[in-house]
């Protein structure tokens, strides 16, 4: 009983961890309609930042969020408005390559400025462990989880209370209606991109106080907010959540039967099981339902 109590409690924490690394994925793509190759060099990209100012200038890991956030956000608004602007009307492997491009670009700089040595955030927090119910837990994947329900909280309010947010919404369902109403649409996809490459070094700086990570960190991870982008439904933070969950539950129960070899695997059958069966996701299944 107690191993599958700990099982439960390990994938809650570990959905915390792929819903937080997804949600910029899904912000662009629900209102760009483009698939954020550079995702993974973001989230590298947010982990070497967040060790370089702990390192260099002895900057608590936990306060390094406060200078992320709004210079990748900085970095995205600028990066949308002088590349991927460019790019929307032409085809969609059009932006796929400029996005996976930028990938290769923040990969390289890494390997040229903090070589391809593996990095890692040593502080009595990032060390810290506790029990709660006879279940030994590390500190910074709870601190993880619950920044991750922090921000999915912050976002949804975001978007349904405030007047930009709901502006966001309107170009997300419908441009040219939105232009039609008086929406600056550029304006639109520039916040919105910005936002994600925001959202995606935030979730960086996270993972970093749980991972060592180098210029390659990402790839995996990238993968997997794939998975759970499309599990939860393309367009919808909580299908976000949602997905993060049944993937982490996925894998947790899965490997008390398989090698751990195989976690991967387990997530990229589960993809291709839903893109057969439900190809709008969690979401778009809870949708169905409803109307019948």
């Amino acid at each position: 009983m107690q191993d599958t109590v700990a099982t439960l409690i390990s994938a809650l924490l570990g959905a915390g961890l792929y819903a937080t690394m997804s949600y910029g994925l899904a912000l662009i793509y629900g209102v760009m309609k483009i698939i954020n190759l550079a995702n993974a060099g973001v989230l590298m990209l947010g982990a070497y930042v967040t060790w370089w100012m702990w390192d260099g200038f002895a900057l608590n890991p936990l306060l390094a969020p406060l200078i992320i956030l709004p210079a990748f956000y900085l970095f995205g608004v600028v990066l949308e408005r002088i590349a991927v602007r460019r790019v929307l009307e032409q085809e969609p492997i059009v932006s796929l390559l400029l996005l996976f491009g930028v990938w290769l670009i923040l990969q390289n700089i890494a390997y040229a400025v903090w070589t391809g040595d593996t990095r890692s955030i040593e502080t009595p927090f990032v060390e810290a462990t506790f029990k709660i119910w006879g279940i030994q837990l590390a500190l910074p994947r709870v601190y993880v989880f619950v920044a991750g329900a922090l921000t999915l909280a912050v976002l949804q309010l975001f978007l349904t209370k405030t007047q930009f947010g709901r502006a966001i919404r309107a170009v997300a369902q419908d441009r040219e209606a939105a232009r039609l109403a008086g929406i600056d649409v550029d304006r639109i996809y520039s916040a919105a991109f910005g936002l994600g490459i925001a959202l995606s070094a935030f979730a960086g700086s996270l993972l970093s106080l749980i991972f060592p990570f180098g210029p390659d960190f990402g790839q995996t991870l990238q993968l997997k907010s794939f998975c759970i982008v499309v599990l939860g439904g393309l367009e919808s933070f909580v299908g976000v959540a949602f997905g993060a969950i049944v993937l982490s539950l996925a894998e947790a129960f899965g490997l008390r039967w398989m090698p751990a070899s195989y976690q991967n695997l387990i997530s990229f059958v589960l993809l291709v099981v839903v893109l057969i069966a439900f190809p709008k996701g969690i979401a778009g299944l809870l949708r169905s339902l409803r109307r019948v």
